[in-house]
This record gives structure tokens, sequence and C-alpha cells, in this order.
């Protein structure tokens, strides 16, 4: 069966032929365009950040969540919370009318 440029074989997801496929760096855009809005090794603050910009509609990604493999779980890495810059001066209220230190 075939749509288009894709190729599907009995999946739910098409594979897409290589000469079709969007380079790295266009796939990963999303991810420079960032800022960094809180660096902590506190895993509760981050998750209740999180949960703060979620409840006011402000997408933010977590970053360096998986550092524990190198550092073995002992939390010496920070990690950082990231918004898109159009968002950050909204989320950097949020956190302060939260009294969270955000440490930049």
């Amino acid at each position: 069966m075939r749509f288009g440029d894709c190729f599907a074989i009995h999946s739910e997801y098409p594979i897409i032929h290589p000469s079709r496929r969007l380079d790295n760096s266009a796939k990963l855009a999303h991810i420079f365009d960032m800022k960094e809005l809180l660096r902590t090794n506190d895993l509760t603050l981050i998750a209740f950040a999180e949960a703060l910009l979620r409840g006011e509609d402000i997408d933010c990604f977590v970053m360096d969540v998986n550092m524990s493999v190198l550092e073995g779980g002992i939390g010496i890495f920070p990690r950082r919370l990231m918004v898109h810059p159009d968002d950050h001066e909204d989320a950097k209220r949020v956190l302060l009318d939260n009294e969270i230190p955000l440490g930049l």
C-alpha cells in the first residue's frame, strides 16, 4: 500500500523513504529555540514548576533528565526547565508569583 511519499507495511505508522526524511537540524529546531528558565538539582522543584507552567498552558521541557545514567543517580548534575522565548516572561512571572527562586 502506498500513501504519497510514504510506504505503509501493515502498520499504523508509515515508513518514510530516507530521501523524504527531514534532516536532524529541522527535527530538533524547536529545542534550540527554547530558553532556560530554571536550573536546579531539586527534583521536586522541577516537577512543581513544570506543573505550574502546564496549568497556565505554557509549554515547557525538562532537559538533562537522563544525566542520572552518567552520574549514578546521586543528583550532581542540575536539570534545566526550558520554555519558548515568547513565553519566557510569562513563565518567569508564574514561578516568581509562586515563590520559586529562578537562580539565574
